[in-house]
């Protein structure tokens, strides 16, 4: 009997390190928004919550214009969920981004308006939701869209 005992203390310890380690519940939302400028290379770095990617492709798929980075900021916001909601000036639409191995992969891309961009667009948490507001017009956003207008 103890040599059964003895022979399976092994076995205890290979699963138990087979097993994946699962931080949580985990809060990945940011208690406010950044404002992020633009380089002249088309980057953006947030120190704050080491943030660091290439912007130049997002401007590109909203305007066509593969110039129109320049002199510009994003407003990032991140949700409870580490979804990370991006806009900027003159954008019609809000980007949804997931990081996963080192990239932002785009998650949604929710329309706000077809006619014209959006003149002054900011982010605030309203959990479980990012808020967006424009111009006095509130709009409550998750990963899969609009979930609510309230204009003001």
């Amino acid at each position: 009997m103890n040599l059964i005992r003895v022979a399976l203390i092994p076995v205890f310890f290979v699963f138990a390190a087979c097993s994946s380690l699962v931080l949580k519940p985990v809060d990945f939302a940011w208690p406010v928004e950044s404002v992020l400028h633009v380089n002249d290379e088309g980057f953006v770095k947030e120190d704050r919550h080491t943030l660091f990617f290439n912007a130049k492709v997002l401007f590109l798929e909203e305007t066509g214009d593969s110039t129109a980075y320049l002199d510009k900021d994003l407003r990032i916001i991140r949700d409870t969920e580490g979804y990370y909601f991006v806009t900027s000036q003159n954008f019609k639409n809000v980007y949804v981004f997931i990081g996963i191995d080192g990239e932002l992969n785009l998650d949604n891309k929710i329309e706000i308006s077809e006619e014209e961009g959006m003149s002054n667009p900011a982010f605030n948490q309203r959990l479980p939701y990012v808020e967006l507001v424009d111009n006095g017009k509130k709009t409550l956003l998750s990963n899969e869209g609009i979930e609510n207008e309230v204009q003001q």
